[in-house]
């Protein structure tokens, strides 16, 4: 395995409520499924993915699970630009 260096930016997961621990009035699909939180911080030790490891994030909270991505990056957006949107509030006309 490769080892990944103490200090590195990472994402950690980690679960929150097991199924057993969920709402039973929750749907059956999502009541059926872990909980999880997916937190990114600097790796406390040299860890290994897939593998236990703890962060310290940002804010200097340090949280321990399994070591999921070196170096996470956001990968959402705010989908196409709408062109009559554009021209709100300017006084022009699309």
């Amino acid at each position: 395995m490769n080892k990944i260096a103490k200090g590195t930016w990472v994402e950690i997961e980690q679960i929150v409520l097991t199924p057993e621990q969920r709402a039973p009035s929750l749907p059956e699909e999502t009541r059926t499924t872990p909980y999880k939180m997916r937190v990114s911080g600097f790796l406390l030790a040299d860890g290994e993915l897939g593998q236990p490891a703890r962060v310290r994030t940002i804010i200097g909270r340090e949280l321990q699970g399994t070591l999921l991505t070196v170096n996470p990056s956001y990968s959402h957006s705010f989908g196409q630009t709408v062109l009559e949107l554009l021209t709100i509030g300017t006084g022009e006309e699309a």
